[in-house]
This record gives structure tokens, C-alpha cells and sequence, in this order.
């Protein structure tokens, strides 16, 4: 086997932990993403622990702070000269009223899509090193909720409310996912795919980010139905590092298999309108 070098953002919990977990039991060299520097070192040492592989490393990081994405992004290019496999999985839902970080952005899509698609940026050409990377950017079958996008307003600054944002910032990740593979064959990096998934419905930590009460007690009420993390884990997994995708790009997955997302409010136009508000957000932090 091929140890592949990983890094997994959001992996100090939930599936993102039991991702990197198994990826380090199969011997790849797992960098564990984090914002709190003890409860990632632990995670760390836990991986370690459990696995017997040492080849665990972290990064440290706000995702809210595109200003710290960019600082991250510059540590990970100093510390390690290639990157073969990278997973966007860092997301969540927030409460009843709007809020924005303190770059003036709306939190949900600051984390659930700006993020990603600036870490995904700026780290390109440490991706392009290996012969054949992945991007792999968890979505949710939430993108499908029955609300329409308003693309003159997409941080939701005239119609916001929790379902809406969390559901959107979703269906907008599956939508620069799919225009990155665009760039990449412009770009002549067609080694490279990029894949979004949905990874189930899962008993994580996910509910107790949302200071919403019923949403808590819902999926308190829910757990003892929903996938454990290791199960919500397989899909990342399997798109991380099986054969059977090497060659795979642009695709939604479910469940270890190419599945169909909403093609509701789907359009090339559409698609090219939330890639180009990315690209003007993340600008600033684009150049050195």
C-alpha cells in the first residue's frame, strides 16, 4: 500500500476523528486539523495510541477566520512538501439568528463554504506535487431542503434562518466542487478530482452546535437511530483512498456510491455565479 500524506480538517470530533482514526490504522500519514491546541494533541495522541502509527501530525486553525485559513495553509507548505489527499470535512449549524464572524461574514457559509474552497485554493500546488491527489468535500443531503437560492444574497443577509443556510451552504459546496474540476483540467491538473458527499445522518457532535433547543433535544431524541461515526466515516474514507475512484471527479457520493444530488435550482449559470462570489470573497487572502 501506498502510504498517502491526509489532511482532514474538523477531525478533533465526530466523523472527522473516525476518519482520520482509520485512515492512520491503515498506515497513511494523517495530519489532524483542530482549533483548540491541548483537545488536538490529545486527539492526536489517541490516534496514536489506538492505531500504532506515529505518523500523526496537527494544524491549529479557526476556520471562521479566512485570515487563519490563510496562516494555516502557509504552516502546512512549510512543514510538508506534499499532500495527496485533502478532506474538507469541518461543517455545522448554528442558531435561529444571523450571525457573522468577526471578518464580517455570515458563520455558516464562512465554515461550510468559504473555508473550504479558500484552503482548497491555496493549497493547490502542494496537491499538484502528488500524482494523484484528491479533494474530497463532505456535503450533506440537507442541500436538498425545498428552499430556493437567492444568488444576489447569499449570506442571507435579507432571509435568513438556520435550515436555510446550513441547507444552502451545502448545495453551494457540491456546486464549486463540481466547477473545480473545470478549473483543474484548465489549469492542466487533471491528476487531481474533487468529489463532494453526503455521509449520512449522524450521532456526533453536529446537534450540540446549534444553541437551538429543539434541534438539540431532536437529535438527543434521535441518536439511538442514527449512523455511528465510524459508519458515517466510510464514504470519506472510501473516497480517500480505494482504487475504484482513482479516476472519478466531479461526482456526489452516498453511501460509498456516485448518488444524485438536487438538480432543482442546478445551472452551469448558477454554478458559475457561486464559484465567482467564492472566488471575490477569498480573493484578499489569495495573494502573498
Amino acid at each position: 500500500m501506498e502510504r498517502k500524506t491526509i489532511l482532514i480538517t474538523g477531525s478533533t470530533n465526530g466523523i472527522g476523528k473516525a476518519t482520520a482514526k482509520a485512515l492512520a490504522q491503515e498506515g497513511h500519514f494523517i495530519i489532524v486539523h483542530g482549533r483548540d491546541k491541548l483537545r488536538t494533541q490529545a486527539v492526536c495522541e489517541e490516534i496514536k495510541s489506538a492505531t500504532g502509527n506515529n505518523n500523526v501530525d496537527m494544524l491549529l486553525a479557526d476556520l471562521f477566520l479566512l485570515s487563519d485559513v490563510k496562516r494555516m495553509a502557509i504552516e502546512f507548505k512549510k512543514k510538508y512538501d506534499r499532500l495527496d489527499v485533502l478532506i474538507n470535512n469541518a461543517g455545522a449549524v448554528f442558531g435561529k439568528d444571523r450571525e457573522t464572524t468577526k471578518e464580517g461574514l455570515e458563520k455558516t457559509m464562512t465554515l461550510n463554504l468559504f473555508a473550504p474552497f479558500l484552503l482548497t485554493e491555496l493549497l493547490l500546488d502542494v496537491l499538484a506535487k502528488s500524482p494523484a491527489a484528491r479533494i474530497i468535500n463532505v456535503s450533506s443531503a440537507a442541500h436538498a431542503i425545498r428552499s430556493e437560492p437567492d444568488l444576489g444574497d447569499i449570506q442571507l443577509e435579507k432571509n435568513y434562518s438556520f435550515i436555510r443556510a446550513y441547507g444552502l451552504s451545502k448545495l453551494y459546496i457540491i456546486w464549486v466542487t463540481r466547477h473545480l474540476v473545470a478549473e483543474l483540467k484548465e489549469k492542466g491538473l487533471e491528476h487531481i478530482t474533487a468529489n463532494s458527499l453526503h455521509p449520512g445522518v449522524i450521532a456526533s457532535e453536529f446537534g450540540k452546535s446549534s444553541n437551538i433547543k429543539f434541534v438539540s433535544l431532536l437529535t438527543k431524541l434521535m441518536r439511538p437511530f442514527l449512523l455511528t461515526r465510524e459508519q458515517g466515516a466510510e464514504t470519506t474514507i472510501y473516497l480517500a483512498v480505494s482504487k475504484d475512484v482513482e479516476n472519478v471527479t466531479g461526482k456526489y457520493f452516498a453511501k460509498k456510491k456516485v448518488a444524485k444530488e438536487s438538480i432543482k435550482h442546478y445551472s452551469p449559470e448558477n454554478e458559475k455565479i457561486v464559484w465567482d462570489y467564492c472566488k471575490k470573497i477569498v480573493e484578499p487572502y489569495l495573494s502573498n
